[in-house]
């Protein structure tokens, strides 16, 4: 569930940087496939989306600000006419806000190398890199982290004559996360951070009529591409009139998949690292029912990433499951302000309670994540409203403590409310009858994938890549305070 994001407000989720998508496919329509499979991963970032389309001699690329279907039609996918491609949605996180420079792909045109890089996640050494490029003559627009990687493998691809010799050598430089595609006008590139923090898979086209690399497999599904693997840790793949190559670019580190993405980001219908993410929220209900079990009447998931682990619970409690929130599936993120005047009339713009199903009910509500705690709140208030009996709140992921530098926007530390407040001042500020997080042993318990090697910093404060100290001085609370925001709100609570 995400929150609506105004103007000068924080959204009250963990929310996704963006995805990426590329296909290498002679004689298909590699812009509209593209188009297609944005389309599947708008969930990941509604800010802009772009697409890039190589012919063998030359890019051409459409992006803009607005989601897939406002930025493509007809005309626009016919002018994108090649057989490599490399789309990208994006959520800002990393340098410039939404605009149109910031959108992806970036192209990169330095002498007679010509490249389209779209990126999802965050590099942490960024700003030494722009420096570096900055006073070596380059010029950069938007200032982000992909842009300023797309910069660097085309200088370096320019000095090495060789473009795969150009990334590999920027993947020995990039700290942080990232999952990137990148088009040439020939060949479609696709490489990973050496942890593997932020997914990328790769299918095939039936009939072997071509390849599609994805953030998540529900790109693949939508344009029929059959899932092959993921693309691993450090490996940077090749895909052209030659075929297939990879190499180990960089040598693989500790494995840490971003375990969030089972939690909320994914959708329900993907598959990461073999486990299905469905599968994985609804054993995360299971795991809370025996971790904080309670006495009630039904099992209601806030929709639509807490419905399949209200399931779950449902399943391993006893207790009913139902339909007893409504969400508005036609509001997206909106930048237009309701009036403070329609803020006091309770202006409702994506969740609604069914009063006919809860009134009177004592409920377990399932919801994904508690991040600022706001979202929490409201809802609280609205199945109060609504005439429920009593609210217990379970939740999918454990606190929220930490905040993320690899893609994800978290604040910092100082809003987030289980860095500040105890689990009772929460429940109290929040206004539930209990409230109760899924455990950390048991979030990895729900997941258990192919492999056990995950990112859990966002609840442990395990970063998997060093923390530059201008992030950390920025970013984290003296141990033991509590920040001004919540010191406030502590006193209204008495």
């Amino acid at each position: 569930m995400s929150g609506s994001v105004f103007p000068g407000q924080r959204p009250d989720r963990l929310e996704e940087e963006c995805a990426v998508f590329g296909v290498y496919a002679p004689g298909e329509d590699v812009a509209r496939m593209t188009c297609f499979g944005l389309q599947a991963l708008q969930h990941r970032g509604q800010e802009s989306a772009g697409i890039a389309v190589g012919d063998g001699e030359t890019i051409m690329a459409t992006k803009d600000l607005g989601l897939v279907t406002q930025v493509f039609d007809e005309a626009s996918l016919a002018a994108l006419s090649g057989f490599v491609a490399a789309g990208h949605v994006r959520y800002s996180t990393s340098g410039a806000a939404a605009s149109w420079e910031a959108a992806q792909p970036h192209i990169s045109a330095i002498d007679d190398v010509l490249i389209a890089l779209a990126h999802n996640g965050t590099l942490v050494n960024t700003a030494a890199i722009k420096a570096r490029l900055v006073g070596a003559g380059e010029s950069l627009r938007a200032g982000t982290d992909s842009e300023v990687a797309a910069k660097l493998i085309g200088k370096i691809t320019r000095e090495t004559h060789h473009l795969r010799d150009g990334i590999r050598a920027v993947m020995q430089q990039l700290e942080g996360a990232y999952a990137m595609v990148l088009a040439s006008p020939s060949s479609l590139y696709a490489f990973r951070d050496p942890n593997g923090i932020r997914p990328l898979v790769i299918g095939e086209l039936p009939e072997g009529r071509g390849w599609v690399v994805s953030s998540e497999t529900c790109g693949l599904d939508i344009v029929g591409a059959r899932y092959v693997r993921d693309v691993e840790p450090g490996e940077l793949v090749r895909f052209n009139e030659e075929g297939v190559s990879s190499e180990q670019a960089v040598p693989a580190r500790r494995r840490a998949a971003c375990i969030f993405e089972y939690v909320y980001f994914a959708r329900p219908d993907s598959v990461m690292d073999g486990r299905s993410v469905y599968q994985a929220r609804r054993a995360m209900g299971r795991i809370l029912a025996r971790e904080a079990p309670v006495e009630a009447d039904l099992v209601l998931g806030v929709p639509d990433s807490g419905v399949p682990g209200a399931m779950g619970y449902a399943e391993e409690s006893g207790i009913p499951y139902s339909d007893g929130i409504v969400k508005n599936r036609y509001v997206g993120r909106t930048f237009i302000e309701p009036t403070q005047a329609m803020r006091q009339l309770g202006i409702r713009l994506k969740l609604n309670p069914l009063p006919s199903v809860i009134a009177g009910k004592r409920l377990v509500v399932v919801d994904d994540s508690i991040v600022r705690g706001n979202t929490s709140k409201k809802l609280v208030q609205m199945l109060r409203e609504a005439g429920a009996a009593e609210v217990h709140l379970r939740i999918e992921s454990p606190e929220v403590k930490w905040p993320c530098f690899y893609g994800i926007d978290t604040d910092t530390q100082d809003q987030l409310i289980s860095a500040n407040l105890t689990l009772e001042q929460q429940r109290r500020w929040i206004g539930a009858d209990s409230l109760a997080y899924i455990s950390l042993p048991g979030l990895h318990e729900a997941v258990s994938a192919d492999h056990a090697g995950y990112c859990d910093a966002c609840f442990s404060g395990d970063y998997v890549v060093g923390v530059p100290e201008v992030a950390q001085r920025r970013s984290f609370l003296e141990p033991g305070t509590v920040s001004a925001k919540w010191r406030a709100e502590l006193e209204k609570l008495g």
